[in-house]
């Protein structure tokens, strides 16, 4: 599976249709933020994903976890996002 490296350079729309992608693709999304500005952009991001899928019926729901990264030689923890289709069940 494809992981999303996510930086707080990155465009918040570009990222929202890459997960819209995946998760048409395979149900499923991964990015991966080190630091707080790349988390708040890859928020941002699923939020304006689960727009993006939502007239399809589709719901978004998000898992935050903890991960390793190496970044230059140098062990990181950044924030792991999974990101998981789920269809709405209406009552």
């Amino acid at each position: 599976m494809e992981i999303l490296k996510i930086s707080s350079k990155s465009n918040p729309n570009s990222v929202a249709g890459a997960i819209a992608g995946l998760v048409k693709e395979s149900q499923k999304a991964e990015m991966q933020a080190i630091g707080a500005g790349a988390l708040n952009q890859a928020v941002k991001a699923v939020a304006i994903a689960r727009g993006f899928v939502a007239p399809s019926g589709v719901d978004l729901v998000c898992i935050p976890a903890f991960a390793e990264v190496e970044v230059e030689g140098e062990d990181r923890t950044g924030i792991k996002l999974i990101v998981e289709s789920r269809n709405r069940m209406y009552i």
